[in-house]
């Protein structure tokens, strides 16, 4: 038995390690004796995604950021490994994330080391009653457009020889549309970096073991959202001459 960084007590969770293929699978939200974010917190990035991408792609002291913080997480895994880290959020859960639109991030040029975003796939979560939320667009051109302001942001904002991740799942409304997210999402990011990799990480959300889950998406003849993307891209140094 431990406590989080609250004082709650929790159990020990299996420590992270590194993952070596392209499907990444993490036991737990969380890792360690500690918890990383806020468990309570609907949509909360896994801690093990981000513990290996600053294991791999950063070092000790180097500065990473999150556009959309959320519960923290990313913040909390960046300082277990010795890193800085600054995160924003339009509706920031805790004193040390700042409030800041991802389209407009109140950071100089050339500063990060890396950059993490994981935003909405359009509007299944409620994030904030904020009108600029991107959460409360549906996919499509709108929705579109508001990430690909995101995406210029963060290549403004990291260093060059630098790199980002975005984790991301595609969208599917019953009797309505699949909209393929991450696909256009990836072929937006490419317009302003080098792809790395992309990774498909195991959802565990719980809802996917309930049977009357299961059983509508069987009689439905539709598929409930079984991984994220998870797209690893660099930025280039500037060409010389």
């Amino acid at each position: 038995m431990a406590r989080n960084r609250t004082g709650k007590r929790t159990f020990r969770q299996p420590q992270p390690r590194r993952q070596v293929t392209t499907l990444w699978d993490h036991p737990s939200q969380h890792y360690g004796e500690a918890l990383q974010g806020d468990p309570d917190y609907i949509g909360a990035t896994p801690s093990y995604i981000i513990w290996n991408l600053l294991d791999r792609y950063t070092l000790p002291g180097d500065l990473a950021v999150d556009p959309m913080c959320g519960s923290g997480t990313t913040l909390d895994v960046a300082r277990d490994l010795d890193r800085r880290a600054l995160g924003y959020d339009l509706n920031p859960s805790r004193q040390d994330i700042f409030r800041a639109d991802a389209r407009s991030i109140p950071l100089e040029t050339a500063k990060a080391d890396f950059v993490f975003i994981d935003p909405p796939y359009s509007t299944h979560i409620r994030y904030s009653d904020d009108p600029r939320c991107i959460g409360k667009l549906k996919a499509g051109a709108d929705y579109y457009a508001a990430l690909e302001q995101v995406i210029s942001e963060i290549h403004r904002i990291l260093k060059p020889d630098r790199y980002m991740a975005l984790y991301v799942s595609d969208s599917f409304e019953k009797n309505k549309a699949f909209h393929p997210i991450g696909f256009e999402l990836f072929q937006r990011l490419r317009a302003r970096f080098e792809p790395v990799d992309i990774i498909s990480v195991t959802r565990r959300n719980k809802t996917l073991q309930m049977g009357n889950y299961r059983k509508a998406a069987d009689e439905g003849n539709f598929y409930l959202r079984g991984f994220n993307y998870l797209f690893i891209m660099y930025k280039p140094p500037e060409p010389q001459g």
